[in-house]
């Protein structure tokens, strides 16, 4: 019986520091290249040769402003912040690989559809297939505010508006241009066949769209979707929608139980479970040895800011942990950020303290760490697959490129001659490659409900 295949995103940000923070400060770091290309075309064809599903880049609207009420260690740790867009990296990138995935957020509540939608097709198009996006909502207020907003909308209804979003663009994607429209006839002078091009029409709670949908379909149509909301409602949404889903855990039991809530809400949906792939936030330190692999731990961690990292985590539940004694028990507060985490730092069974979470923060971020030589990596990789039954890991960066460079060539090789991780990639999509099966959505995703000639009617 032929073991499960490891699946690997490269987890990335267009700015300095993204997870780990304090290491742009190494001197072997080499993060504040960001805004020469060729730092982004190096990445690229280093884990192209590493056969990476993707790279994932990560994205936000807004500052950190919450940690002391400032954005002052924002600034002077660079805590995503400069932060440029990421889709405009895309193309570059898809220049240089052939095969390399690239996943891309993009925060649809400041998005308009109809404009998006054609973003997407046209980098679905430029790089043969190989887009994902990240879908997501949002959770800071000075990203409302400087969207011109007083502030954001409440957690749910923030997914009630995405909900209504998936549809404009599910419509725009799947359902304005037919298969076969496009003929490039030219001895009759026919590109479209205008019988098998429709305008779509959408009015709801949130969105008002009439129009044809300005690109004809790329080969996927929709990109891959992926999501990482673990509250009750953002499951519900991911239920619904994602085929790849992002998780946070320090533990294999709490990762276990998210693996589960996630592959029962898609069967609740008419999906078939295997139809989402699941991929953990993961950091890895390794050498060739495991004493090496210690050292650099050390080395790099003398590096590292913790603070700038709780100033992170800050942001990411609302609360202001800079007001909190070191072992002050971190008590519930009203937020309007990101639930899944505030719940957990709040929950007094936890006890959670200021002097815990710097603990935890000894490299700068929060995601389980993976510390040892090749082999010793290797194992827990596959332990942390068969006992919770994630299908991957979203590997972040510490030393940039190091990092990834030092899993290329040492982890890899490993995995591949256990059987654990592909030798070539397969022809195709990203979504043929991550399922395989046909390049664009299965029937029985919400997608597919939008394929007709005239858009099925607004259900939300």
């Amino acid at each position: 019986m032929s073991k499960k295949q490891i699946r690997l995103n490269a987890f990335n940000m267009n700015c300095v520091n993204h997870i780990n923070h304090g290491l742009w400060t190494h001197p072997r770091d080499r993060s504040q290249d960001y805004t020469d290309i060729a730092y982004w075309t190096h990445l690229a064809k280093l884990l192209e040769r590493g056969k990476f599903d993707g790279l994932f880049l990560a994205d936000i609207v807004g500052v950190y402003d919450v940690y002391q009420q400032s954005v002052d260690i924002t600034l002077r740790e660079s805590i995503q912040l400069p932060v440029n867009d990421p889709l405009l990296l895309i193309s570059a990138m898809a220049a240089v690989t052939e095969h390399l995935g690239f996943g891309i957020t993009a925060n649809l509540t400041y998005e308009a559809p109809f404009l998006f939608a054609r973003r997407m097709s046209t980098l679905d198009h430029l790089t043969k297939g190989r887009v994902g996006w990240n879908i997501v909502t949002g959770y800071l207020d000075s990203a409302a505010r400087a969207m011109g907003l007083t502030e954001q909308l409440e957690h749910d209804q923030r997914y009630d508006r995405a909900d209504e979003f998936m549809e404009v663009v599910y419509k725009l994607w799947e359902g304005s241009w037919e298969d076969g429209a496009v003929v490039r006839d030219r001895a009759n002078r026919v590109y479209a066949d205008p019988s098998k091009v429709h305008k779509i029409r959408h009015s709801g709670d949130y969105y008002r769209v009439e129009g044809i949908h300005l690109s004809e379909p790329s080969r996927q149509r929709t990109p891959v979707l992926y999501q990482a909301g673990s509250s009750g409602r953002g499951q519900a949404f991911g239920a619904r929608h994602a085929e790849c889903v992002f998780i946070s855990s320090q533990t294999r039991d709490a990762a276990r139980k998210l693996v589960q809530d996630i592959r029962e809400g898609a069967a609740r949906e008419g999906r078939n479970p295997d139809d989402v792939k699941v991929f953990m936030g993961l950091t890895v330190v390794t050498a060739a040895t495991e004493q090496a692999a210690r050292d650099k731990y050390r080395e790099y961690a003398s590096y590292a800011s913790p603070e700038a990292g709780l100033a992170h985590f800050s942001a990411g539940t609302g609360i202001d942990f800079s007001q909190y004694e070191l072992d002050e028990p971190i008590r519930a507060a009203k937020t309007n950020s990101i639930e899944s985490l505030a719940k957990t730092v709040t929950n007094p069974e936890l006890n959670w303290t200021k002097r815990k979470l710097l603990q935890q923060l000894e490299l700068g971020g929060r995601y389980a760490t993976v510390v040892g030589s090749p082999t010793q990596v290797a194992d827990e990789l596959e332990a942390w697959v068969a006992d919770t039954g994630v299908d991957g890991f979203n590997l972040t960066r510490t030393v940039s490129p190091e990092s990834f460079e030092d899993f290329v060539d040492l982890v890899i090789p490993v995995l591949q001659e256990r059987g654990s991780y592909k030798r070539d990639y397969a022809d195709g999509t990203l979504r043929e490659k991550l399922f395989g099966g046909a390049s664009v959505l299965p029937q029985n995703h919400a997608a597919a409900a939008f394929r007709a000639h005239e858009p099925a009617p607004h259900t939300y």
